[in-house]
């Protein structure tokens, strides 16, 4: 093995979901990762509150040795800015959402205009928030393929409005480096959002023509800030 990858193996990549989502959706990042000699953990999220949240991916990390990268999708970006553990040394958003102490998900979420295409949320009967299966290919994940849209629609997970209600505490990236996978071309958080977010952060930005759910539609440029990320721990 060579001294390269004893490091990268030394660290731990954890990567989080968003609303909607579950690990899966992390595929075809996976892989490429775990190839390059990281160790990498699909954290699940219950998507019923912000602190459960929270307190499922502070479990995750407990579990994990050494150093972490912590990179989260959308929604994870509250998720992964709300744990206190040391071994994170690094944060990637990844076309994610960063409220800052005292604010809440929905409140940078609904930040600006929609895009007319993304469609309205509600909660259902049961007080909980669908994704509408049409709109995955019209907002969530226009650059995907007919077989990664029925994959994204058939396992999506509904989230809690307590979720993104709940004002966050001091975010863990005022603490930690962070990184900010900008997707131009998103059409649930707009690129003027994310840019907003990603300086108010001062994050690395890394801008990227790509849709809401690059992991799955443009995995190179997520691998390409995780790597980036990862590089500034191995290289510490």
């Amino acid at each position: 093995m060579s001294r390269q990858s004893t490091r990268q193996r030394n660290v731990h990549i954890v990567l989080v979901h968003g609303a909607w989502a579950d690990g899966s959706g992390w595929a075809k990042v996976i892989t490429p990762l775990a190839a390059d000699g990281f160790a990498v953990t699909a954290a699940p999220l219950p998507l019923t509150s912000y602190a459960d949240d929270v307190e499922a991916l502070e479990h995750t990390l407990g579990r994990i040795a050494g150093p972490v990268v912590l990179a989260g999708h959308a929604y994870a970006g509250a998720a992964i800015a709300g744990v206190q553990s040391k071994k994170v040394k690094a944060l990637v958003y990844v076309a994610a959402l960063a409220p800052d102490e005292g604010e809440t998900v929905a409140n940078v979420f609904y930040r600006g205009e929609p895009d007319p295409r993304a469609p309205q949320l509600a909660p259902d009967d049961n007080g909980l928030i669908y994704y509408p299966h049409e709109a995955f290919a019209t907002a969530y994940a226009q650059n995907a393929t007919t077989e990664d849209l029925a994959v994204l629609s058939a396992v999506q997970r509904p989230i809690s409005p307590a979720c993104i209600m709940a004002p966050v505490g001091r975010p863990l990236w005022k603490d930690r480096p962070s990184w900010f996978l900008v997707a131009e071309d998103d059409r649930m958080i707009a690129a003027g959002n994310q840019r907003f977010m990603a300086e108010r952060m001062q994050a690395t930005q890394r801008v990227f023509p790509v849709d809401h759910t690059p992991m799955v539609t443009a995995p190179e440029a997520v691998l390409q800030v995780i790597r980036e990320a990862a590089a500034s721990v191995t290289e510490a």
